[in-house]
């Protein structure tokens, strides 16, 4: 079965955004209703983007570009799950948080992304907000799919670095490996050693225990 590509709007500088019912041609003098967005701002299309996503869609702001992915399969959040449980093991006093909004530094405007797991001191998100700040945050994990990959391999990094998220555990499962990124500074982390999936992996301080990933 054929994977769903995510939407992505690079570089969006304010262009109209188009319907289905606009006027191809452009001479049409009826006013068919479509609103006009003529002039928007990113942050304003990103949110017009997340109220009109399909339930189970995801939808951030990264490094200045717009993604919209629709939703995950059985073994990914297989993964989650696995990882989430070890964490609860291992983790006292830390909450397991899925489906968490982060603003995150973006290279010329806040970020917005939602991880597929964050740990944090239990109670950190305890509030009527959708987007939050990560000055709490442990730890953040992605899993990769084939249409998630190369951003979260790559831009995302980012961003968490910026905000000094100590740990950006990464489960890639097409290179059948898993890196952590510790030691944030400026945009990137300091160290990133990679491990192959299947064996033990530690994780750094504040988390300081071995990661089984066999069942991953």
């Amino acid at each position: 079965m054929a994977t769903a590509e995510p939407i992505i709007m690079p570089g969006y500088q304010g262009e109209a955004i188009h319907g289905p019912y606009d006027d191809p041609d452009g001479d049409s003098d009826a006013d068919n209703g479509a609103p006009d967005h003529t002039g928007a701002s990113v942050q304003q299309v990103f949110e017009l983007f997340s109220a009109t996503a399909p339930r189970g869609w995801r939808v951030e702001l990264i490094e200045g570009e717009i993604c919209a992915t629709p939703p995950t399969n059985g073994e990914h959040e297989e993964i989650v799950s696995e990882l989430s449980g070890q964490v609860r093991d291992h983790g006292k006093g830390l909450g397991r948080y899925t489906g968490i909004g982060l603003n995150v530094p973006g290279a010329c405007e806040t970020g917005h992304v939602v991880p597929d797991l964050v740990i944090a001191p239990k109670g950190s998100f305890d509030d009527q907000e959708e987007w939050h700040e990560p000055s709490g945050v442990v730890l953040v994990s992605e899993v990769t799919s084939t249409s998630t990959a190369d951003r979260d391999r790559d831009r995302k990094i980012h961003g968490y670095a910026r905000a000094g998220i100590p740990v950006y555990l990464l489960i890639d499962r097409e290179e059948g490996e898993v890196t952590v990124h510790s030691e944030p500074s400026g945009d990137d982390y300091g160290k990133s050693p990679k491990y192959k999936l299947g064996l033990s992996v530690p994780l750094p301080a504040p988390l300081s225990f071995e990661l089984e990933t066999a069942e991953f």
